[in-house]
């Protein structure tokens, strides 16, 4: 099965980002098989930045999308999101990717079920 989550939120401030990590953080243990990737855009894409530093017991966005990243899936950018603000590649932690909406489209097109957070 193919899952596309597609993040809009910023990584904190609001939960969703969060809970759609946690998410498929948890569809990723029910079925390994399953394909799940992540798409962020808008603010989400700040989730994905490396050297996040959060307090001691807050949940830390870089951990939580880089164990999406190293999955079945993977976890995909929008690139003129980045650009928008201010993001290169060399921002993003492993496994995490720029993209465009041409891929997002073809995700989209492809998936089972798709999730907008």
């Amino acid at each position: 099965m193919k899952i596309l989550l597609i993040l809009n939120d910023p990584p904190y401030g609001t939960e969703h980002c969060y809970n759609a990590l946690r998410l498929a953080h948890t569809l990723m243990k029910k079925d390994p098989e399953a394909e799940i990737t992540v798409f962020l855009m808008a603010d989400s894409v700040v989730a994905a930045r490396r050297g996040q530093k959060t307090p001691d017991g807050y949940y830390n966005m870089e951990r939580m999308v880089r164990r999406v990243a190293l999955g079945k899936g993977g976890v995909l950018m929008c690139g003129t999101c980045m650009d928008a603000r201010g993001m290169t590649d060399d921002d993003l932690l492993d496994g995490a990717r720029r993209s465009t909406m041409d891929e997002l489209a073809a995700a989209t097109l492809a998936a089972d079920k798709v999730l907008v957070f």
